[in-house]
């Protein structure tokens, strides 16, 4: 008998909804029910693609003895942190101040207040390696909330005054100077692995935000150590087992520090972010690597991720059927030996082995090879290596498949938009940028509400239950003004500028100009989430400070430009200490250093061929977070066209930064000269 998640749209809470545990889903109907009959609570939060929420799922929520005295003594809540990333963060806070760390499955233990006052993340069915069973954890829990529970309730009251009083350091209103972002590289530099490319060891994860500061600092200072560091990583993640060398698109981490070994579940925010970086990187150097990434990992998106309503399903899962009814993890992408010769032959095998790396003793498991494109000095004959990549491809294909979390994230999606308009512009490839269009249509059709709100997920055209949070204006945003850049249609400018309204009303600290992650009429929790800092994904903070320059940029909006301004203060802060984790909050200082620069592009038609030479040198301009506005002469279309003629009868592109613009020029070669100075 399904339980009470079946009616969720979340593809994590379904599959538990066959649990014999009586999952809640977050909610106050589930507190309301541990207050009427005086049981703790069990909050379990995971998601789809996470290999040991699986395992847990296995082990002890699928037992019927476990569920069974999960039923009888707590209320189960279940929560997907990707549909709940402002419950996970709040609660996740508490977890790592309490035990130095955190991590997927987290388990925590409530009051029916919701105070927190036991934690873990997975736990075995049996004890091992000095972890309690899970059993045992239960009824110690149990045993605590019968016995002593005035004890507990002081331990949750003292947790949650602990986390009221974490105050985050904004380091004031101020944005950082030259000063901070080159210690902010300094920084950067010290943490750098010179022989492996990324920063910091094992795992190591892609630093996609930290690489788009680097392309950005080198565009505005000349850096060769930037664009070095930048250059380098890229180049050994595209060679590594991190990248699938067969299917394009990139794998959420490396166990290892050399790239080797990934943990094989492929998210769509990584592949978001690095299909832009390799794009940048190609515009910077003109790098055939870089555009052969971009694209593969433009099209591993579209390919594998794209939704019916056209939207970007949130990952694929590390494991899949190995063949043999076992899930396995990395099962649908490592080779051995024996499997190239059946698929290849032996003849051809013997090159791929070569090619790729696939050794007998096997880089991965069980003998297996994750695929790789070692340094060789080896000349490989390019038709018969694509004739091989297309055969394994094929072969590849056959095998069950990972499943796939096929959840709407805004965010994610806002991040995919921006990374496929802008490639398919670079490339020439508008099959790309209709893509981008689709999901922008999505968002704005199932996603916002007649007052331009956000919420945060969708599931087969039908939206979810949950606001939207920060990231997901900031970075919808950021998606909105790259489409708008891209088309020329200013009606995704008009789309940003509802989401920033909301930005500037609801998440920001008039006080301090602080930005919240959750907005001011959001679910109150034990403590309103706050987070500058980049992790897998640019902070709702930085974000929505870059989202709110390239607004301002387009539009002279000085309530847009002072909120970003003052939102940068904690970059200034933290970009010299700990730069590996504000990446793209120090890219989008780089912007604000810049300017960014306004390029408006004036023409009869984006189809007349002057006009679209001066758009497309306008887009590959290096200069950070430059704004491009491209129309009619004296469209309303664009605030930055209005006053900008044709040039003797010929399309003209217009450059300025800081109130002060270059004469207009017909040339693109000028256009380019200008925007690389």
């Amino acid at each position: 008998m399904p339980n009470r998640l079946a009616h969720e749209t979340s593809p994590y809470l379904l599959q538990h909804a066959d649990n014999p545990v009586d999952w809640w889903p977050w909610s106050e109907e589930a507190f309301e029910e541990a207050r009427r009959s005086g049981r703790p609570v069990l909050l379990s939060v995971g998601y789809s693609s996470c290999h040991w929420c699986h395992v847990m799922a296995h082990e002890s929520f699928e037992d019927e003895a476990t569920a069974d005295f999960l039923n009888t003594h707590f209320v189960s809540v279940k929560v997907d942190r990707e549909e709940r990333p402002d419950v996970d963060a709040v609660y996740m806070e508490a977890v790592q101040a309490a035990t130095g760390q955190g991590g997927w499955p987290m388990t925590v233990f409530l009051t029916p207040d919701a105070e927190p006052f036991y934690f873990g993340t997975y736990f075995p069915p049996a004890p091992r390696h000095g972890m309690p069973s899970f059993r045992q954890v239960l009824e110690g829990v149990r045993g605590a909330w019968t016995d002593r529970r005035d004890e507990v309730a002081e331990v949750a009251g003292k947790i949650v005054q602990d986390l009221a009083g974490r105050e985050i350091s904004y380091g004031g209103t101020e944005a950082p100077g030259e000063q901070e972002l080159a210690q902010a590289l300094l920084g950067l530099t010290r943490e750098y692995d010179p022989q492996r490319g990324g920063f910091g060891g094992a795992p190591k994860f892609p630093p996609s935000m930290v690489i788009e500061f680097l392309l950005r600092h080198h565009a505005r200072t000349g850096a060769e150590g930037a664009l070095q560091m930048a250059r380098d990583t890229c180049e050994r993640m595209a060679r590594g087992g991190i990248y699938d060398q067969l299917g394009g698109g990139f794998a959420r981490y490396s166990v290892d520090r050399d790239w080797v070994i990934p943990h094989f579940e492929k998210m769509l925010y990584d592949n978001a972010l690095l299909c832009r970086v390799y794009a940048h990187l190609w515009r910077a150097t003109g790098s055939d690597l870089a555009r052969r990434v971009a694209l593969e990992t433009a099209d591993f998106m579209v390919r594998e991720l794209r939704t019916e309503q056209g939207g970007f399903a949130s990952a694929l899962d590390a494991d899949s059927d190995d063949g043999t009814g076992r899930h396995v993890e990395g099962a649908y992408y490592v080779w051995t030996p024996e499997q190239l010769r059946e698929a290849l032959g032996d003849d051809d095998a013997e090159l791929a082995a070569r090619y790729f790396g696939v050794t007998e003793e096997g880089t991965f498991e069980e003998g297996a090879s994750v695929l790789q494109l070692p340094q060789r000095d080896e000349v490989f004959d390019a038709e018969r290596v694509a004739s091989v990549r297309g055969r394994l491809l094929e072969a590849r294909a056959g095998r069950p498949a990972p499943g796939r979390d096929d959840k709407v994230v805004a965010a994610w999606n806002g991040l995919a938009i921006a990374a496929l308009a802008e490639t398919g512009a670079y490339f020439d490839r508008p099959d790309l940028v209709d893509a981008a269009l689709c999901a922008a249509d999505l968002l704005v059709r199932v996603h916002l509400d007649e007052q331009a709100r956000l919420t945060r997920t969708s599931k087969d055209g039908r939206a979810g239950g949950n606001a939207g949070v920060l990231e997901d204006y900031g970075d919808v945003a950021e998606g909105f003004l790259a489409l708008a850049s891209v088309t020329g249609e200013g009606v995704w400018l008009d789309f940003a500028g509802f989401l920033l309204d909301h930005v500037l009303a609801r998440f920001v600290d008039e006080e301090s100009g602080a930005l919240f992650d959750t907005a001011a009429d959001a679910e109150r929790l034990i403590r309103r989430p706050q987070d500058p800092t980049d992790n897998a994904v640019p902070s709702g903070w930085s974000a929505a400070a870059g989202a709110l320059l390239g607004y301002a940029a387009h539009t002279g909006s000085e309530p847009h430009r002072r909120a970003a301004e003052r939102a940068l203060g904690v970059v200034k802060a933290l970009g010299p200490r700990v730069p590996r984790f504000i990446g793209w909050g120090l890219a989008v200082a780089e912007a604000l250093l810049d300017g960014p620069r306004e390029i408006a592009v004036v023409g009869p038609a984006l189809s007349d061929e002057a006009t679209r030479a001066l758009h497309r040198t306008a887009l590959l301009g290096t200069t950070p977070g430059a704004v491009v506005a491209a129309g009619a002469a004296e469209s309303d279309e664009f605030p930055l066209l209005a006053g900008r003629p044709l040039q003797q009868g010929a399309p003209a592109a217009y450059v300025c930064r800081n109130f002060t613009c270059d004469a207009p020029t017909t040339d693109p070669e000028r256009l380019r000269e200008t925007l690389s100075s």
